[in-house]
């Protein structure tokens, strides 16, 4: 096989980059970092494939683009791509499905745990000096075991999800998805809904839906006005799925007890914004996939893709919509 132009525009492990370099011709430029952006710029024109994560690659990209085969994304989510564009093009999208899963749903159940128990919040109040007596009602938590989790998005990442909350905290789960799916769990520990029973009887609300022109702003005053009084927001999908502005109004002068966010509408979170310092919000660095183990099985996935791309071969995953 005759080798190819790769650009790299993503920092790859050096075992992933090693198997790269062995069969192809590779260009490393970051494009987020400005002394690369030009170097990036200049690779487009010959690369044919291309792997990293987490930078907008849209038609002004694209255009640039004369030999390109296949797009190799470290992610499951294809937000930061025109899936129609690149079809247009005859460009194949690969993406990670199913290796982050279950690191995933730990972080989503983690969030739960958190903000229902104040954890982050009370471990504050004795790093800053403020424990000096026996905790009165003030600052108890909530309890999570046998409150009612809702899931938006019923996937692999939901089901993981409802596994640990139903079978693990006897929780009753409820789930609303787009495309039926069955439970996954024995009969009554989970149920399908629509998105008004999900919100009205959800103790707890967690969304893992994809961002898609039907997702973007979904969860809006309407939505927040459903929800249980004293219900907790778990936000690991995408940012823009929910409106900020009416989550601050939620929290603020609404009924939603707390909400925990490792995603935003812009990332990294702008530092004036007041989701980063509101006393009932727990805001992460989008980690929904960082361990160690996961973002490198993430890494070889991806690099597996595109070099089964490039010798014409099927990928592990193919993005289809």
């Amino acid at each position: 096989m005759s080798r190819k132009q790769v650009l790299v525009y993503r920092q790859l492990p050096d075992d992933q980059l090693a198997r790269i370099s062995h069969e192809h011709d590779v260009v490393i430029a970051n494009p987020r970092i400005p002394a690369q952006r030009d170097a990036f710029l200049a690779a487009l024109p010959q690369a044919q494939g291309m792997i990293g994560s987490s930078y907008l690659i849209d038609e002004s990209i694209l255009a640039k683009t004369e030999r390109l085969e296949v797009i190799s994304s470290i992610s499951v989510g294809v937000d930061k791509f025109s899936p129609e564009a690149l079809a247009r093009r005859g460009i194949t999208l690969c993406h990670t499905p199913g290796v982050l899963t279950e690191t995933v749903a730990d972080l989503l159940f983690a969030m739960v745990l958190t903000t229902s128990r104040r954890v982050a919040e009370l471990a504050r109040y004795v790093q800053d000096g403020r424990w000096d007596r026996s905790v009165g009602e003030e600052l108890y938590g909530w309890d999570v075991h046998g409150k009612t989790l809702g899931i938006l998005g019923y996937g692999r990442i939901g089901q993981a999800l409802a596994q640990r909350a139903a079978m693990g905290f006897n929780m009753p789960v409820l789930y609303h998805t787009r495309t039926p799916v069955a439970s996954g769990l024995p009969e009554g520990r989970a149920k399908a809904a629509t998105l008004h029973e999900v919100l009205a009887n959800s103790d707890f609300v967690v969304m893992v839906l994809p961002l898609t022109e039907q997702t973007r702003g979904m969860i809006g005053p309407q939505e927040f006005a459903l929800m249980k009084s004293g219900a907790i927001l778990i936000n690991g999908a995408r940012g823009p799925i929910v409106q900020e502005a009416a989550l601050l109004h939620a929290l603020d002068h609404g009924s939603l007890r707390a909400a925990g966010l490792d995603v935003f509408d812009t990332e990294p979170l702008p530092i004036d914004s007041p989701l980063r310092t509101h006393p009932r919000v727990l805001a992460l660095p989008h980690i929904g996939s960082a361990t160690h183990e996961t973002r490198e099985a993430m890494c070889e996935m991806a690099t597996t893709n595109l070099l089964l791309a490039l010798e014409g071969k099927t990928p592990l995953a193919v993005y289809r919509s």
